[in-house]
């Protein structure tokens, strides 16, 4: 009995309560302010306070994976001022810079990539395709969340660099906003505002087994204009390269695999140009060596990573 009492005040206190109800209706109140309600809000809510006061490991994940959800909340928040507010979103010279570097001729027709696979898709192909698209959130945090029980440390690499990846590709995104392949295909090259989301090549994966997956995500796109950098190709580089560093063997050639089978799908799919996934792979190599230079000589950011190991540990 008195071991309890020790012990739940300091696991349940008001004061740990109190912060949680603060910072939970300050997100709804700002989020509904800014971007308008979504039931996807309260569940991040929900997901967080339960994990917090379930048991000590629970928190103590949802504390490291805080990191994920603020890559979440700044790209949910990034509808608020779209880039094509901005600056002008490249649309024509981009599709022009792709089909002279890596146009492909057919039948006297010089066409993109993209186009080339809209007239020359298999269904083998965009079943592939739809399954490597579908592995981009769950590989980057399952393979967190091993981490995680397995090296602290490495967790916080991890998962650090993968947020300063995305905050040089969202810069990009407002710097240089760029419309996606489809969009040509759907638009030409004019500018309109406020273009919905598209499934693009990845209906077909959709029409293959009568299901709504793709539509269902890209109905909730932040904004069509950022194709450049394809961030989707940037992710499965960050989990392999921490994969070899952390000496994973076999599993490695499946991270390697997926790696190439999202970059031909983007690609495949006409959700990018190869320009886009050759700046979301340098994107990827910058913020690694970015990261690990500031994690490595920065004493103010190493104290603040023994800091959060702490915490989670």
């Amino acid at each position: 009995m008195n071991n309890k009492t020790q012990i739940a005040p300091s696991f349940f206190s008001v004061r740990q309560l109190s912060a949680v109800a603060i910072t939970a209706f300050a997100y709804l109140g700002l989020s509904a302010l800014l971007v308008g309600f979504k039931t996807d809000q309260v569940f991040l809510v929900v997901v967080f306070a339960l994990c917090y006061f379930l048991t000590p490991i629970t928190r103590k994940l949802i504390l490291g994976f805080s990191i994920f959800i603020v890559y979440w909340i700044i790209f949910d928040y990034m509808k608020v001022v779209p880039n094509y507010r901005v600056n002008d979103v490249h649309i024509q010279s981009l599709y022009e810079a792709e089909k002279h570097l890596f146009g492909i001729r057919v039948d006297g027709v010089l066409l993109t990539p993209n186009e080339y696979w809209q007239h020359f898709h298999r269904s083998f192909l965009d079943v592939a395709s739809g399954i490597f698209y579908l592995t981009w959130v769950p590989v980057p945090l399952g393979f967190a969340a091993y981490l995680f029980f397995k090296n602290k440390k490495e967790f916080l690499y991890f998962s650090l660099t993968f947020l300063l990846v995305n905050l040089i590709g969202f810069v990009i995104y407002y710097v240089y906003p760029a419309a996606p392949p489809w969009y040509v295909a759907e638009h030409g090259f004019t500018f309109i505002r406020d273009t919905p989301g598209n499934t693009a090549g990845l209906s077909r994966f959709d029409v293959f087994f009568n299901t709504g997956i793709f539509k269902s995500i890209y109905e909730k796109s932040s904004n069509v204009f950022a194709a450049m950098p394809s961030l989707h190709s940037s992710y499965p580089l960050i989990v392999f390269y921490y994969g070899l560093r952390n000496r994973l063997g076999a599993i490695n050639i499946l991270f390697a695999t997926l790696m190439l089978g999202i970059w031909f799908s983007a690609v495949y799919t006409s959700h990018h140009y190869v320009l886009d996934v050759i700046a979301g792979i340098l994107c990827a190599i910058t913020g690694i060596r970015l990261f690990l230079l500031m994690a490595t000589k920065n004493k103010f950011i190493i104290k603040i990573l023994d800091n959060y190991r702490t915490v989670i540990s």
